[in-house]
């Protein structure tokens, strides 16, 4: 291995470093269009997940009720540690 690091030390192998500049700055821009690419997708998914959200949300028939309450003073309190605690 010494002697290989020697011989490059004394010649770099020519022909190596040949057009090196242009397949970095292709490689760069390839990189830049599947950003964009993939920027356009997550835009996409996202307008069609809150489309199908608010479609779905228009579509329900069911009218919307008022849940029980979550407060835990409230009498009937779905966060209470025990049924010994309801006043039912």
């Amino acid at each position: 291995m010494d002697d290989y690091l020697r011989q490059l030390r004394r010649a770099p192998p020519s022909g190596l470093l040949d057009g090196l500049d242009d397949r970095v700055f292709s490689a760069l821009a390839l990189r830049r269009k599947e950003t964009t690419m993939a920027q356009r997708f997550m835009v996409l998914s996202a307008f069609i997940s809150l489309g199908g959200g608010a479609i779905a949300g228009i579509a329900s028939a069911e009218p919307v009720g008022r849940g029980p309450s979550l407060s835990p003073f409230a009498p009937v309190s779905a966060l209470a540690p025990s049924a010994l605690l309801d006043p039912l």
